[in-house]
């Protein structure tokens, strides 16, 4: 068995903060996509992909694009097959108390180690929430929609994955 990743995890969103619901997009002469079936994925940015790459942590899809995040997003990014989150069947009692229906499967999968998770529905409930019941630094980034994961959302995350792989090293 090979030991944990020294490195958080960083839990990434598709509609919103990769495919941001405002803008043009990022089209390209020979765009693979063009056909696809989904107007948006124009507004993929592709030099995404590197910066998500250089961040030091280990990515994970956590967005209902399940294994479809792999087929068609990793490629257009440059980003090699990431884990995906497997969402749990809805509960009767989903949203009652405030949260994101992905904030406790999230905490699940994290299992006690750090991690950052970049969505654009994140509220006030689920960082309480996570505060109260995760062990290790969490950091659940609300990413504006309209715009998608901006040079400060990259600068906050970069500085916050740094600080939570430093006692690891």
């Amino acid at each position: 068995m090979s030991a944990p990743s020294p490195h958080p995890l960083l839990f990434l969103d598709v509609d919103g903060p990769l495919i941001p619901f405002g803008g043009t997009g990022y089209p390209t002469a020979a765009d693979p996509w063009e056909g696809s079936g989904n107007p948006l994925l124009a507004r993929l940015d592709p030099a995404l992909g590197p910066r998500l790459l250089a961040l030091p942590c280990e990515l994970v899809w956590a967005t209902t694009w399940a294994d479809e995040a792999n087929e068609i997003l990793s490629p257009r990014l440059g980003l090699p097959r990431l884990p995906v989150v497997d969402w749990p069947e809805p509960s009767d009692d989903e949203g009652r108390d405030g949260l994101h229906w992905k904030t406790r499967p999230l905490l699940a999968r994290a299992a006690g180690r750090p991690f950052a998770w970049a969505d654009d529905e994140i509220t006030t409930a689920d960082r309480a929430w996570a505060a109260a019941r995760h062990p290790a630094p969490a950091l659940l980034h609300r990413v504006d929609p309209r715009t998608g994961l901006t040079d400060a959302d990259f600068d906050t995350l970069a500085r916050w994955l740094e600080r939570a792989a430093a006692p690891a090293r």
